[in-house]
């Protein structure tokens, strides 16, 4: 099994760490890669897009040819996971701000987002949330995050903040507006490792 996070900005190390340690708890095992140029998505079984700041991860993406690369692999059934930037990236549509950047977008999840429906950077917070498919409350990390205003009907909604979709899944996507590899809990990337094993 091949597991790759785009590294081309933000939190790469630490869902790297964060997957290592999801993997030990399971005793399961997985090679990690990291990814800067296109030719190594194709091979993944699973990909995790991390946040960072968006518009410059989007625009890399097609310049590096890795955005064609990751829509083939939605195609394929890969798992794909989306955090933060992560999550506006895989949306079909986006919000005036999304539109006035030039925002690319991958287009694959049925969604529309806010790019900074939670305020900005000083705005960044921490909270308790209720997931579905958590059997305890999980403290979630929102750093400048977006959120979903809108959701086609193969969209399930995971969790609601502020009227604001902040979890969400349509078939082997999901979507986070918080970043789950900035805590010591690793039951977000659990949930996404289930979709692998």
């Amino acid at each position: 099994m091949l597991i790759g996070v785009i590294a081309i900005q933000g939190d790469v190390s630490e869902h790297v760490d964060a997957l290592i340690r999801a993997l030990e708890e399971r005793g399961q095992s997985a090679d990690i890669v990291t990814i800067k140029h296109k030719g190594i998505v194709p091979g993944c079984d699973a990909l995790i897009l991390p946040g960072g700041e968006s518009t410059t991860l989007g625009r890399l993406l097609i310049r590096e040819g890795i955005a064609d690369e990751i829509r083939q692999l939605h195609l394929s059934g890969k798992p794909i996971m989306g955090t933060c930037a992560g999550l506006i990236l895989l949306a079909k549509e986006g919000d005036e701000q999304v539109k006035k950047t030039h925002q690319h977008l991958l287009g694959i999840m049925d969604t529309t987002v806010n790019r900074n429906a939670f305020g900005r950077q000083r705005e960044s917070f921490e909270t308790e949330l209720e997931l579905p498919f958590l059997n305890s409350p999980y403290t979630a990390v929102f750093i400048r995050a977006p959120g979903i205003v809108g959701c086609g009907k193969d969209v399930t909604v995971l969790a609601k903040m502020d009227g604001k979709v902040i979890a969400a899944e349509q078939g082997n996507i999901l979507a986070l507006a918080f970043h789950p590899e900035l805590t010591f809990d690793t039951r977000v990337h659990q949930y996404f490792l289930n979709k692998l094993f």
